[in-house]
């Protein structure tokens, strides 16, 4: 018996994202073939915490950083992702080739949200985020996530959101995974809570 489901998942996550701007020779390596996406010479990065919880079919907590690249359509590639939940981590590698590793992750709610990731030999990233005013919006999206396995995967994703600004402070090891992005302010965060995903075909 599998661990996980079969694709599409169908999830619900409660999600905190922030957009980064990096110079392209200072992100991590892409799948080959792929490019990134520059917009004044600098690539975009989004990093985000997710909280799948139910109704959807999995529940766990992820962090992941993903590379807007050039594509047909809207498209990125995930350079990082680490969950708390081996069927997550099991599909996600099995199904779509995306790279996801176990690690400790704890968030505690309310107006300010906090976050921190770790493994067993060092911690990877804390985060604080601080909602604000905003207009509650339901935007439909859809994008598509490209990974390397024998040439390029490229897995579809709806979505149904409803993207609030806020504020976050991030901290980074900079000798983690993620040191690229150490001292480094976002350009823009956002809240999307009570998010729906379909993920992949």
């Amino acid at each position: 018996m599998s661990l996980y489901p079969p694709q599409p998942w169908n999830l619900t996550a409660d999600a905190r994202v922030s957009v980064w701007r990096v110079p392209p020779s200072q992100l991590p390596a892409l799948p080959d073939g792929v490019s990134p996406l520059l917009v004044a010479g600098q690539a975009s990065v989004f990093t985000a915490w997710i909280d799948y919880t139910p109704p959807g079919q999995l529940s766990y907590h992820e962090l992941l950083a993903a590379v807007s690249i050039k594509a047909r359509r809207v498209s990125c590639t995930i350079t990082e992702i680490w969950v708390d939940s081996e069927a997550s981590l099991a599909g996600g590698r099995e199904l779509w080739a995306i790279p996801k590793d176990l690690a400790a992750l704890d968030f505690t709610g309310g107006r300010t949200f906090t976050a921190t990731a770790a493994t067993a030999d060092d911690w990877i990233a804390t985060a604080a985020f601080t909602r604000r005013a905003g207009l509650p919006l339901r935007l439909p999206t859809s994008f598509e996530v490209v990974q390397e396995r024998d040439g390029l995967l490229r897995t579809p994703v709806g979505a149904k959101i409803s993207p609030r600004p806020a504020s976050a402070d991030w901290s980074f090891n900079p000798e983690g995974p993620l040191g690229y992005l150490a001292g480094r302010r976002p350009v823009a965060s956002l809240e999307l809570p009570s998010s729906t995903l379909r993920f992949g075909a």
